[in-house]
Parts: structure tokens; C-alpha cells; sequence
């Protein structure tokens, strides 16, 4: 693929040792078994033990097995290889190194990978500490690699071993840490374990040709040839910019790692959960404060992303309606706030349930962070400080990977949120990503994030349910939600839910995209009226199969009932009745928000019943599904998931739960059978410890 793109390419291999080793057992082996064949009966024949194989007999008698392994791969892609087999003398004597340059330049221009290894059927052993004048000698595949790059001018070079990559310490190892970038002069920091099973060279050579090569002007990435983990190709990853294994850079970038960011926000975020409720509280409330006293500077940065968003012109309008900061948005930021922080109060270390076990033996069940949450999201920058306040609020650290359409207004907000954090010690629980980091790239930290929030399109959420293959996360892929009008329907109240669902904020993802209307209302004056409304409004109609058969000149037929507009348009279909509204919602919703308009009370409380999206509303509009509306002071996200967290997730679905056990020397061999001890298992009052003397981790 990376050749039919126009990309030059060589190849350093070894193998031929291997190859001939094989080969030649294979071929004694052989030569006994006919031996002991022709001695059999005279017992002359004693010694049938395999002899030591001499390295430079093997690789003579194992390169033609090695290349033809390599024709045979490559000409299923109607590929050319040339073998080309070198030593340290090619190197040094000039006219010889020129001559290499010339062949491997020829073959590459004849679109002809060429295969390369080191001559090892007439090479010396290696000598210690031969290299000379800067100019590395070649001990193995690695600096025979590193000095072809340079020689060749390569703009990169790939080292493939069988580890992710280079480690702080050798793989395996207790904190052990995959290295993403490193530099010249961190290997003062690197532990080195064994060499490779198979070679002579191990990581240590791996990173010193590495070093060579970039030195010399070669980008190098160590990575895994043998379990690649991104898409299953690990060198067109590494050439197409996936973060892969090890990439060795001159240049440090100006702030920290993401992976040092995400540290930091984990051990800050330890004393976060510690502190007394009252100092979480005291966090948010001054950063409700700042949302105002700050205001002029936040719509200035705002003004600064809109202009920029407005003159590129690839925002949708619903997407610059998110971007944009108002005082009044402002204002209602803050009230959210000031609602989450009372709510602080009674969060962390809130003792759920009580147990005697038995006689001095007491369990309880308390709340707990989370640990530390990844919350992704587009340009809405007003998502910054209410997810700050939910995490501050529930003891969790956070890192945030918001939009660049909003970078100006994220900055301003992710300062003053570490300002109001400052006031207790805790500046570095909530981190912001500024980096260019992949959502890949993020959900690749496995072991240092503990649950990813999306908040952003259907896609992005898509991508990341995707990505994050070993981390849990809390969202919805898309918000098709449904307003059924029942046959018993008032009609002031259907015309007011209906426009307030759908046109009140049409980018929501808690607006109406489907308009469900039972059979009846099509020949009364309310369907005349609702329609008429929808038109006054803009409201582009989309036509559902079955309400398209009734008209003689339709709307636009919709080209799928599950779909999520997020403007000013939406879908019109006919039931026959309620339990057809459910059975089509089920078929075509998202789980998300889904209403009914009636006055039967027995048909409404039926809808509610058996409809099993996250928010099901009766005569109310979709739009209040949010977290500040429900009274949550304000939401991560809203969740469809059937686990833990569903609908808008405010502080309580941040939280999750550890088991306390108190005893005074019990073993669970008291309670076999010819132990002393019963278990009693009684359920015991609920009493909250006072707020100062809590255990908040």
C-alpha cells in the first residue's frame, strides 16, 4: 500500500541464520536417518546426537531460504525485491559506500524494494567498541538500519521489536511505562533488561542506533512488529501519524505529556476527594463567581473563536450556536454551579447501606469517586466549567480535550476553573489537553483513565466508543427523539410542546426529530394547525413512508426514520395507535427522550411503562432532559447506556462505591462449621458520620 502511494522504501532483515540453522539440521538429520539405514544390523553407528552449527555455515546455507520467504510475500502484490548484502567494510571504504548508494538507489527507482542484511557468511565477529569518529559500526540489524537511514537520507526510520515500544524500566516490571517521545539525553532514566531472545541486539542497541539515526536526520519509532495494537498494520499507522510505539524526537514540546498531565490530575485529585465537603463546595462557589466577575475576558476570548469559526466557514450553524457565550449564558452557568455546590455536601463518603456481619463485625457501603475522567467534547466551550464543577464536586480528577474551534474560550475557562482550584491546594486535578492529541491517542491510556464522556456529534461519540477498547464510556451515539400526539391530545398543549421541542435549540440532542401522530388527528384541524406552526417556524418537513401515502402532494419523503437532524427540520409519521408509537420508537429511536402528548391518563401511564428510553415525559416538552432542568445543578452528558448512569448524569452517576469492613481479628474460618462464630447479617440504620470526621477516600 505504502509503495502503490509513492513511497520509497528499504528493508533490514535478519533470518538467514535462523533459515540455514533449520535447514541444515534438517539436512544432517536426513543424512543420519539414511546413514543408520545402511549400518543397520552391524550396530557401527553410535553417535546420533546433532553437531554444533557454525553461525557463518548457517547464514550461507539460510539466505536463499530468508529471500525466498520475501518473494513470495511480496509478489502477491506484484512487488519486486533485490537482496543486497553488506558488511562494516562497505561502509568504511568510500568508493564501496558509494557504490551501495548507487545500487540502492537504482533499485529504488525501479520501484524494487530492496532486502537487506548483513553478509553474516564471511562477516567478522563484532568488536567491542568500534565505533569511530561518530560514525557508528555495525554489530547487528539495528545500527545496519540506523546507518543505511543516514546514508540514504531517509526521512524515517522504523525499528520493529517485539514490545510496544521502550520502557522506563524492562517491560513486565512493576511501573513499568511505555515511553511515547524521548529525547537525547533521557537515557540516564532508562533501565535496560535482557537482551532479545532472538538477535544480538536488544532495546539498549535499538535505542543507541536510534539516537545515531536522529542525530543524523532520521525521525526513528521503535514499535511492535509481532502485535501491533492500532488497526493491525503498524507500519502504515506509524507513517500515517498514529501514536505508536516510541517516537524519538530533538525537539521537546513546551508543556507537559498528556501522560504527565493525566498523573498529575490522579494524584491531585487523590487530595481533591480528601478534602472536607465544605472546601469542594467553596471551590465551586468561587469559580461561580469567577463565570461573572471574569465575564468581559471569557466573551472576548468567545468573540475571538466565533470570528475565526464564521471566516473559515466549515461550522454548521448549529455547531456556531454551540460555540457561542452570552452574560445570560453565562449567568445560568453560574446558578448551575452554585446548584452543585450544595450538592457537594452530601457526595463523597455518603454511607449507603449498613451491615452487622456478626458480633463486631460491621460492613458498610459508602460513595467514591470514579478516579479520573476523560470528558471530550466539541465547541461548546459553556460544557468546560459545568463538567469542572460535577468532577470537583464528586472528588474526580479530569482531563478535558475540548474542540479547537473553541481553544481561546476553553483556555480563559480552564484558567480560572485552576485559579478557583488554587484556593485549596489542588490546582492540577483538572487538566485541560492542549496538545494534539488523536482521541485515539487518548483512549490508548488505559490504565491511567477510568472513564471516558463524550460530549459532541454522533460521530464523535461513535469514534470514541470505538477507540476505547479498554475503557468504559458513558454516553449516547445519537439523540433521535420522538413526540407522539395522542388521539386525546389537548391542543393548546400540542402546539406549545411540539414548537418548544423542536424549535427552541434544534442542535440539541434532546430536541424532537420525529413527530409521531396518530391516525386520527390527519382529518381534524389540529394536524392543520400543527403543521401550519412547524411552517411558520422554518421547520423543514420530512415525510415518514406511511403519512406520505395519505397525501396526494407530500414533503420530501425522510430518507431513514432514525434520523438525528439537529436543525430545523424533522420527520412526520402516522400510528394507529399508542402501542404503535412504542413499537416504532423502540424501532426507531436512540433510547434518549420520548414524549407523549394525551389526556388519557391510563394511556399516558401505559406510554411510560413500556417505553424504556432513559427520559419518557408526559405532556412536557423533550427539552427537559438536562441536568440543570432536572435540577442536577448541571450534567456531564446524557447517558442511554443500561448500566450505572442513565439519562442526564449529574454528580450522583460521577460516584461509584467501596465496601468498608470493620472486625477485631475475624477470619473466615469462624464461620466454617466447626468454627465459633454465626453470621447474622442484620441491616443496620443508615447513620451519615459528620461531615468533618467523613472518609471522603
Amino acid at each position: 500500500m505504502l509503495q502503490n502511494q509513492g513511497r520509497e522504501m528499504m528493508i533490514v532483515t535478519s533470518g538467514a541464520v535462523a533459515f540455514g540453522k533449520q535447514r541444515l539440521r534438517h539436512e544432517i538429520l536426513l543424512s543420519q536417518s539414511v546413514r543408520q539405514a545402511l549400518h543397520s544390523g552391524n550396530n557401527q553407528l553410535k553417535d546420533t546426537s546433532l553437531p554444533v552449527l557454525e553461525a557463518r555455515a548457517c547464514a550461507a546455507a539460510g539466505q536463499s531460504g530468508l529471500m525466498a520467504l520475501y518473494e513470495a510475500m511480496f509478489t502477491q502484490y506484484s512487488t519486486c525485491t533485490a537482496q543486497v548484502l553488506v558488511t562494516n567494510l562497505d561502509f568504511h571504504d568510500d568508493q564501496k559506500r558509494q557504490n551501495l548508494n548507487s545500487t540502492l538507489q537504482e533499485l529504488l527507482r525501479m520501484n524494487i524494494v530492496p532486502i537487506i542484511n548483513t553478509n553474516d557468511a564471511v562477516v567478522p565477529p563484532p568488536e567491542p567498541n568500534s565505533d569511530l569518529q561518530g560514525v557508528i559500526s555495525i554489530k547487528d540489524n539495528d545500527s545496519l538500519a540506523a546507518r543505511l537511514a543516514v546514508e540514504m537520507k531517509a526521512d524515517l526510520l522504523i525499528a520493529l521489536s517485539d514490545v510496544e515500544g521502550l520502557y522506563n524500566s524492562p517491560p513486565g516490571t512493576d511501573d513499568a511505562k511505555l515511553i511515547d517521545m524521548f529525547y537525547p539525553g533521557d537515557e540516564q532514566s532508562i533501565v535496560y533488561g535482557t537482551k532479545s531472545r532472538v538477535g544480538i541486539g536488544g532495546m539498549e542497541a535499538k535505542v543507541k542506533a536510534a539516537l545515531w539515526a536522529l542525530q543524523g536526520g532520521t525521525s526513528v519509532v521503535i514499535a511492535n512488529g509481532t502485535h501491533p495494537k492500532v488497526t493491525g498494520h503498524v507500519i502504515t499507522d506509524i507513517v500515517e501519524g498514529r501514536k505508536v510505539g516510541t517516537f524519538f524526537s530533538e525537539i521537546k514540546p513546551a508543556g507537559p505529556s498528556v501522560e504527565h498531565q493525566t498523573e498529575m490530575a490522579r494524584s491531585s485529585g487523590r487530595t481533591l476527594a480528601s478534602l472536607h465537603p465544605d472546601q469542594r463546595s467553596e471551590i465551586i462557589c468561587k469559580l461561580a463567581e469567577l463565570l461573572t466577575e471574569k465575564k468581559e475576558e471569557i466573551l472576548t476570548a468567545n468573540k475571538m473563536d466565533m470570528d475565526l469559526a464564521e471566516n473559515a466557514g466549515h461550522l454548521p450553524p448549529a455547531m456556531l450556536k454551540r460555540l457561542s457565550l452570552s452574560p445570560a449564558k453565562l449567568n445560568s452557568l453560574a446558578i448551575g454551579l452554585r446548584q452543585i455546590a450544595v450538592a457537594a455536601q452530601d457526595s463523597v463518603g455518603r454511607v449507603l447501606r449498613r451491615t452487622r456481619v456478626a458480633h463486631n463485625l460491621e460492613l458498610e457501603q459508602i460513595t467514591v469517586p470514579i478516579g479520573v475522567l476523560l470528558v471530550i467534547f466539541e465547541a461548546r466551550p459553556d460544557c468546560l466549567p459545568q463538567v469542572s464543577a460535577l468532577a470537583i464536586a464528586s472528588g474526580n480528577a479530569l482531563l478535558l480535550k475540548g474542540g479547537k474551534e473553541a481553544a481561546n474560550t476553553n483556555r480563559v475557562l480552564h484558567q480560572l476553573t485552576q485559579e478557583a482550584l488554587s484556593m485549596h491546594g489542588v490546582r492540577e486535578a483538572v487538566q485541560l489537553v492542549s496538545t494534539r492529541e488523536e482521541v485515539e491517542d487518548l483512549c490508548r491510556l488505559d490504565k491511567m483513565i477510568d472513564l471516558i464522556i463524550p460530549r459532541g456529534s454522533s460521530q464523535l461519540v461513535r469514534n470514541i466508543q470505538r477507540a476505547a477498547k479498554g475503557i468504559p464510556v458513558l454516553g449516547h451515539s445519537e439523540g433521535v427523539c420522538h413526540v407522539y400526539v395522542d388521539g386525546e391530545a389537548s391542543v393548546d398543549k400540542v402546539i406549545k410542546i411540539v414548537r418548544d421541542s423542536k424549535c427552541d435549540y434544534p442542535a440539541a440532542c434532546n430536541a424532537m426529530e420525529s413527530l409521531l401522530i396518530h391516525r386520527d388527528i390527519l382529518t381534524t384541524p389540529l394536524f392543520d394547525q400543527i403543521v401550519d406552526m412547524l411552517r411558520t417556524e422554518r421547520v423543514k418537513i420530512h415525510a415518514g413512508p406511511r403519512f406520505a401515502s395519505y397525501l396526494t402532494f407530500s414533503p420530501s419523503e425522510a430518507k431513514s426514520l432514525r434520523t438525528e437532524y439537529g436543525d430545523l427540520e424533522c420527520c412526520i409519521e402516522v400510528v394507529d395507535s399508542m402501542q404503535e408509537a412504542v413499537d416504532h420508537i423502540h424501532k426507531y429511536g436512540s433510547s434518549h427522550t420520548d414524549v407523549i402528548i394525551t389526556e388519557n391518563e391510563d394511556t399516558a401511564e401505559q406510554f411510560l411503562q413500556l417505553l424504556d428510553s432513559a427520559c419518557v415525559f408526559w405532556n412536557a416538552s423533550s427539552r427537559f432532559a438536562d441536568g440543570y432542568r432536572f435540577g442536577l445543578g448541571a450534567e456531564v452528558g446524557i447517558s442511554t447506556a443500561r448500566i450505572h448512569a442513565r439519562g442526564p448524569v449529574g454528580l450522583e452517576g460521577l460516584l461509584t462505591t467501596k465496601w468498608v469492613l470493620r472486625g477485631d481479628g475475624h477470619t473466615a474460618a469462624d464461620f466454617s462449621e466447626q468454627g465459633t462464630m454465626k453470621y447474622l447479617h442484620e441491616n443496620l440504620p443508615v447513620v451519615q458520620p459528620l461531615a468533618g470526621h467523613r472518609d471522603s477516600n
